[in-house]
């Protein structure tokens, strides 16, 4: 049985998977570059490389992969079922609904083949209580979301001139997705991150590796490991181009 360093490392991320063969060019990289090099890398932990290749292989409509990287998300515990579920909801935000509806229905596969697989019967889904839905009052989420705007993108936040910016920035997405619990702000911007280098997103993308690099949420350490597990998972083109916002954003860094 073959126990190098690259295959204990495979196992230790996707645990239900076999060894790629090493008989092709692609089967040898997948060995010996990402489970040899990339995934075994310090700098970022494995529940933050998770995340990273969870939005890479969702946003890519990869239909095994998505359902390979959920199991082993979840079957592992580097991430329980309530963040996972939250990071649908953060995903589809920033990726679109329909994809964020094909991963929500892999994480429901995956989760009762974990507990079949164990002998157990199924846990439920959590009931949520309205209260995780926030501020009930219009200009109250309002005011959050002009907050939460501001201290996330360290920016003003928009006026309130047209639907996308009123109900869907401040309403939605800053007054409430962001203020939701059970992922960390870093957390969430390491997603976001990774769905906007992947969305062809210029401004959004500068923008939000900025803000990630200046509040210090993520080092700059953290952030290149972060664009070469993205490439490892979106291909190094769109790598390139996170990896130069990245030194853009560094170069403006506060002193």
């Amino acid at each position: 049985m073959n126990d190098s360093p690259q295959v204990r490392t495979l196992t230790d991320a996707l645990p239900d998977r076999q060894p790629p063969t090493a008989q092709t060019p692609f089967g040898r990289a997948s060995r010996d570059f990402l489970y040899g090099e990339v995934w075994s890398r310090p700098g970022l932990s494995r529940r933050d490389r998770r995340w990273t290749t969870l939005t890479c292989v969702a946003a890519a409509d990869a239909p095994q992969p998505i359902e390979d990287h959920v199991h082993a998300a979840l079957a592992t515990g580097d991430i329980a079922l309530e963040p996972m579920l939250e990071f649908v909801l953060h995903f589809a935000v920033y990726c679109g609904w329909p994809k964020a509806s094909h991963l929500e229905g892999a994480v429901a596969r995956q989760w009762d083949r974990i507990h079949r697989e164990r002998g157990e019967q199924t846990p439920p889904w959590p009931q949520l209580g309205n209260d995780t839905l926030g501020p009930g009052t219009w200009d109250e989420r309002l005011e959050r979301g002009a907050e939460e705007f501001t201290d996330v993108n360290l920016l003003p936040a928009p006026p309130t001139n047209s639907p996308y910016r009123q109900a869907g920035i401040l309403g939605f997405v800053f007054g409430h997705v962001w203020q939701r619990p059970g992922l960390t702000r870093r957390e969430r911007r390491i997603i976001t991150v990774a769905c906007v280098a992947l969305d062809d997103s210029p401004v959004p993308l500068q923008s939000h590796v900025t803000a990630a690099l200046h509040s210090g949420d993520i080092t700059k350490e953290e952030m290149d490991e972060l664009v070469l597990q993205f490439a490892a998972y979106y291909g190094f083109a769109k790598g390139e181009a996170l990896a130069d916002a990245v030194e853009a954003a560094w170069s403006k860094r506060p002193d």
